[in-house]
This record gives structure tokens, sequence and C-alpha cells, in this order.
């Protein structure tokens, strides 16, 4: 009997893997499946009962002679109604557990196997890959035979819930083409995908495996050996930690990528690009599943019946093709265009042929463009949800390289700041999507839409993304056709697009300064109404870390007083403190749905006492205001609950009124926690802004999320002799970037040196 030699797990959890078998060793490619496969059957077959009327068959992975490293083991016992069934499948599944392999099995005559694959397309499916590995060839052959003919005659009635269950897939675990940390197999666009092609090639409705989809499966199945050989055990999602080891076990290189991403960055453009074949072909197999199942609409005469929908552009069996006077004539360059704006704006798909024939003869653009294309362009980005898969069919056909040459460095670039979901170019197109629900809220909506398009065009190159694309997008839009103010606006666009977020987030937006500053760089409410649209479209593209009902009110309430600011040429007047809070007795605290404040006897380090207050209930303060009125001390914070519970209000507010009396004990509560709560990670760093406020100076300091951080950084500013103004704190995914307003002027180097020691100190 061949002997299995396996290799214990090192993460511990006691699942083990083929290494080596009869002298195969392990590895990476198609050569180490198959070799894997045939260690694993002659092993299995070693086990195998020598017994009538019984047969081991293999499914999955192994099914397919495409096992893993790390894979489990998919086994259907079969057998003829023999007698002392258990006791034999006891005998086999004893040996494959104590040998610590994975195993998924089941025990069923044919008749019971062919029944539950009627009830259960999953377990249909499976079959399809079954494979006899011992045992009785016969009863095995009858299993495969009439599980595929069965399939054959039955699949274009079982497609529609199939498609649901993979619907349904796709949105747990998106899409595999745009995720930074995506699941190999289970994503759209994955193995578990690859597996539904075969099925629908099985059937004999379309070609769904051609080359093209071949070779993304060969390398996405290369490139779960390899994360399986990096990380040691089964794991199928490639997360940022592994991405360089699986990138160096595959020989793939930056340089390969034109040498401008890093090795990690370069394995996730291709298991992007490889997905995305996948996901297109998958998308034509279910088109072509349903013109199947509908039939073809013909007229009377036989003809297929043609319907148009845009000019040059016709709907045939529920798919976009060209009218025969467009494909008899000489193409117009913005032919491809107007046909992706059809697209969108009807959300009809376009047919495979008429995809090829666009890339093959439509003649390039001419610069700048012609008015057709231009307004087709807009009509595109601006259709809404027929966008994304328009615009991802005509990349898939090479149709956006030729109406942006820069679509090429973009394509598939990663975005490792854990907000974002998406790469790039997902990112581009889905800001653009975002942008059209906010179309009527400015006068110019095409300019919207193209500044979203193009607000990020300069990420992957040296210096800040917004500086180094804005003159690329103005570049862009002068190409296109627009005209030079135009284009101009759209460079500024880009400029400016983080500015509304970055000043409503980190500055205090009642001081005079912060207001004027905004106003002066955005110059006019034209400018200011599209930036603002520009902001939340860029924010719903980008994650739901992103954005927050606190952050869209600040945006808002920046975006009034600048635009009172522009109108007026009067910037508003700081807002007048909560008449409550300056009148009654000592100490007042107020809780509303986001907000604290408080009064109290004037004296210092009130702030800081409120903020370890507010941090023992776990709740982050997003902005802080300190003043002094009539001899009390004001504190009104904006707070979100860190964990997303809200605190009990009862012991809030006690604990709030013991602080700020100076009840010892609380105080030692609050040092006690903040103290064991710093954060980890780069570190940290401050920086002064001398001409940011009216009557204060700005220190900015960016470090580590950490609960309690605004307590100890306002203790340690108190105990320096700082008075903090106002405090804002801006989270960038596991960073901080918090402003505090400290009144007078701190000229003195010395001075800020030790008021920078002292915050650094505390972080």
């Amino acid at each position: 009997m061949t002997s299995l030699t396996t290799t214990t797990d090192p993460t511990g959890d006691g699942q083990l893997v083929v290494n080596e078998v009869a002298g195969v060793p392990g590895g990476i490619g198609a050569e180490a499946r198959a070799a894997r496969a045939d260690a694993l059957d002659a092993w299995l077959r070693g086990i195998f009962p020598a017994r009538a009327g019984i047969a081991l068959v293999a499914v999955g992975g192994l099914g397919r002679r495409q096992c893993a490293p790390y894979g489990d083991l998919d086994l259907v016992l079969l057998h003829a109604g023999v007698p002392g069934i258990d006791e034999l499948t006891a005998s086999l599944w004893y040996p494959i557990w104590d040998a610590g392999l994975r195993l998924d099995h089941s025990v069923r005559t044919v008749p019971e196997a062919l029944s539950v694959a009627q009830d259960d397309v999953k377990v249909a499916l499976g079959l399809l890959d079954a494979r006899h590995v011992a045992g009785d060839p016969a009863l095995a052959d009858q299993l495969v035979r009439t599980a595929a003919d069965h399939w054959r005659r039955t699949a274009v009635r079982q497609l529609p819930g199939l498609r649901q269950i993979t619907a349904a897939r796709w949105e747990t675990h998106g899409e595999l083409a745009f995720l930074l940390e995506g699941d190999l197999k289970e994503a759209a666009g994955g193995l578990r995908d690859v597996g539904i092609l075969r099925a629908i090639a099985t059937a004999g409705v379309t070609d769904a495996l051609r080359p093209a989809v071949h070779a993304a499966h060969r390398r996405l199945l290369d490139t779960r050996d390899a994360l399986h050989q990096q990380v040691g055990r089964r794991v199928d999602r490639l997360v940022a930690q592994e991405r360089d080891g699986v990138a160096a076990l595959l020989g793939l290189r930056a340089a390969d990528a034109g040498g401008v991403i890093g090795d990690g960055d370069a394995l996730l453009r291709r298991v992007a690009g490889d997905a995305r074949t996948v996901s297109h072909a998958l998308d034509d197999a279910w088109r072509a599943a349903d013109r199947l199942r509908a039939g073809r609409h013909r007229t009377a005469g036989g003809r297929p019946l043609r319907r148009p929908v845009a000019r040059d552009v016709v709907e045939q069996d529920g798919e976009l093709v060209l009218a025969r006077a467009a494909i008899g004539a000489r193409p117009d360059p913005s032919l491809s265009l107007r046909v992706a704006a059809a697209a969108a704006t009807t959300r009809l798909p376009i047919a495979r042929a008429t995809c090829e024939w666009l890339a093959a003869y439509c003649p390039p653009l001419p610069a700048p463009w012609p008015p057709a294309a231009r307004a087709a362009l807009i009509t595109l980005l601006g259709a809404g949800p027929g966008l994304v898969p328009a615009w991802e069919t005509c990349d898939r056909y090479g149709l956006i390289d030729g109406w942006l040459p820069e679509w090429t460095r973009l394509r598939s670039l990663p975005q490792h700041n854990p907000v974002h979901r998406f790469t790039l170019d997902r990112h581009l197109v889905q800001a653009a999507y975002e942008a059209s629900r906010h179309t009527r809220d400015v006068e110019r909506p095409d300019l919207l839409l193209l500044g979203a398009f193009l607000h990020d065009i300069g990420k992957g190159l040296p210096g800040d993304h917004s500086t180094v694309g804005a003159p690329l997008a103005e570049a862009v839009a002068t190409r296109i056709g627009l005209p030079d103010d135009e284009a101009a606006l759209i460079g500024r666009l880009v400029r400016l697009h983080l500015l509304l977020p970055d000043v409503a987030t980190r500055r205090d937006l009642s001081d005079p300064k912060t207001v004027a500053g905004v106003a002066e760089r955005v110059g006019d409410t034209t400018t200011l109404d599209l930036l603002h649209g520009l902001v939340r479209a860029d924010a719903a593209a980008t994650g739901p870390a992103a954005w927050s009902d606190w952050k869209g009110r600040l945006i808002a309430e920046l975006v009034a007083r600048v635009r009172t600011a522009l109108d007026t040429g009067v910037v508003p007047a700081p807002p007048a403190p909560d008449p409550a809070l300056v009148a009654g007795p000592l100490p007042v605290v107020h809780l509303g749905e986001d907000r604290v404040s408080v009064a109290a006897a004037d004296r210092r380090g009130l702030l800081a006492t409120v903020a370890g207050c507010l941090a023992l209930h776990r709740l982050e303060v997003i902005s802080a205001d300190a003043a002094t009125v009539d001899g009390r001390a004001l504190v009104q914070c904006r707070v979100q609950p860190r964990y997303g519970l809200a605190p009990d209000p009862i012991a809030l507010r006690a604990d709030l009124r013991r602080a700020v009396g100076g009840d010892v004990s609380v105080t030692q509560r609050l040092r006690g926690r903040a103290l064991a709560a710093r954060g980890q990670g780069a570190a940290p760093r401050v920086v002064w802004h001398r001409e940011a406020a009216t009557d204060a100076v700005l220190l900015e300091l960016r470090a580590a999320d950490a609960a309690g951080l605004l307590y100890r950084v306002a203790c340690a500013l108190d105990e320096a002799g700082a008075q903090v103004r106002a405090a804002r704190i801006s989270t960038l995914g596991g960073d901080v970037v918090d402003a505090f307003y400290l009144v007078g002027g701190w000229p003195s180097d010395a001075d800020r040196a030790r008021i920078e020691a002292a915050v650094l100190a505390a972080v």
C-alpha cells in the first residue's frame, strides 16, 4: 500500500497537507495539482475495502484533479444496497480522519444521489465533477453518466435557481476584481464561478469555457496554491500581509507590471484581470441561457425582431447591436461611446460580436473630441445604475483605452487606505455613478460627473495626488473638447476635492479665518456646489467608513457658511453659546443625540476632564469647543459611540457632574483607563499651523487612534500651560489627525518645542 506522508499545519488546528506521497512533492501549478490527485487516488485505493457492489467517487477538487495543498476531500461512497454499509463506511472514513485530512462525505445509492441532485442544484453541479477512484467502476460510471445526462436535460430549467444562489453569494463576498482582500473562491469572478461556467458549458447553452477563461482559471488556481503554501493552511482570502509572499512564490515581480507598483500590487492586478475575465464570461453565459429559455423574437417573415434604441443602435434578443447602416457606412469615431451610452441608459448588454466589431473597426477619436462623443461620455457617466456594467463591458474589449489612454495606468490599481473598498478604476467609475445622484443640486451637472470621474486620476504617481492630478484632469477635459475655462474648472475641482472634508473635520468652523480661507480658495458658489456634490460622491464610492451623518452635517455647515461669505462678502459671526449653559446653578450637563454640553465654574483642565469621562463611557469625541462666558467654563462636544452602542445616560450624566466638580475618584478612573489604552503603529507627529486661526495657533497631531487619546493630550496641554479653545478629531482608518486651537500666538520656538514634547509623550 502506498504510504501517505503529511506535514502538520503550523497553526496548530490539526489540519494536515499532503506534501509528499511516493516521492511526489507538493508545489504550485497544474502538474503539482495533478500529482496530488494521483497520490490521493493511490492512497484511497489502498485503504478502500475490497467488497463488491461499492465504489468510491471523488467530487470537488479531487474530482477535477485540481487539489490545492490544503484542500478538503469530497467523497461519495456509492453502494448497490449491500449489507453492513455502516461498518464499511467506518472502515473508510476513520483512516482518513486519523490521517488528519479534512473530509466532506456522503453515502448513497445511485438513485439516492440522483434524487438529491434533482432537488438541490448545488449537488447537481457537484456531480458534474464526479470521478471514479476505487471499487466498482460500472457503478461509478452509472452515476457520472446519468448525472451529466440529467443536467443536460434540465439545466435550462435549473439555471434561474442557480443564478439566484450565485447572486446571493456575490452579495456576501463582493467582486474579486475590485477588492483589496478578496476571496479567491467565493467572490464574483472567483473559482466557484468557473464551476458554474463549466456547468453551463456542459449543458450546451454556450461556449462558456473559452481559452481566455481556461488561462484565467489556471492562474487563479496557481494563486490559491501559493496562498496555501504561504500561510500553511487552507485559506481562500488573499489578505494584504500575504500578498508579497504569494507573489514571490508565483515568481511575479513588479517589473512585470511596468515597474510602477510593488510585487503584491502586481499580483492584485493579475487577479483582478483574471476575475474580470471569469465574470464577463459568466455574464455572457447567463444571457445566452436567458435567450434560450425565452426563445428568439422573430418577425412574421422569420427575421430577428429589432427595435431602435438610439442612433445607430438597435435591440435584438435582449442585447444591443449595431444598425445595419452603421456597419455599412464609414464608422463614426464617436460610435463606440454612443453604443456604451445607449447600453447604460437602457441597461441592456452590448452583444459580444458588436463589442468585437467596435474594437476592430471604430476609428480613434480626434483631439478635441467631436460634440457627439463628448455628449455620449456625459450621458454614459450620468446613467446611474447602468454605468458600471456598460463600462466594464467596454473595458473588457479595450474600448476604454481608446477613449482614455490614461486608463491603462489606472486599471486595477490597488488603494491601500483601509477605508477604500475598490481598486482605483472602479472607484472612479463608482464616483461618477454616485455623482449622478446629485446632478440636480448643481448648476453644471456635466462638470460634476466629469470631475467625480477624474478626481483621483493622480493616484499611483509620485506626490500629492490632488496636486498631481489637477493638470492631468485638465488635459483630459481639454482633449474631450471642453472650453479652456471649463477645463480649468475641472482641474480646480480635482485640486480641491479634499478641501471641504479636511477643513470640516479638522478646523473650527466658527472661526472667521477658517471660512474666509475656504471662500478664497473656492472662489464662487458654482465651484462650491460642485465640490459639495463631489465630496458626497467620493465618500459614497469609497466605502461606509468614509462617511457618517456627523461628517455630512459638518460639511453642510461649512458649505452654508462659505456660501454666505461668497454671496455677501461678510463672514458669518460665530454662533452664540447655548443660553441654557450660561444661566442657572452649576454644574450644567446636557446630553443630546450626538452632543454633550457642560458648564462649570471656570477652571483649567475642564476639557480634559470632560474628554476623559466621555472616553470612560466609550464615546468618541468628534469635535470639542471650549469657551469662558461670565466666569463660566463651557465645553461642548459632538460625540458618537465608539462601538455603536450608546452609553447609559444616567450613569454618564452622574459621572460628568462628579468629574467637573472635582471628584478625585472619577479622575483616578480616567487616568487608569486612558494610560492603559495607548495606540500602536508609526511614530506620532506634530505639525504647527501659525496662520490658520484668528486668535490661536493650531497644533495638529497625527497619531494612531486609541481610546482616551483626546483626554491624554488635553491633560498634557493643560499641564504645559496651553489653553485649548477648540479641538477637532478626524479619524482615517486606524489613524487620527487631531487639531487643537491653542489660545495665543506661541511665537517662541522653545515654548512650541516644550508643548510638542509634552503632546508626543502623552501619545
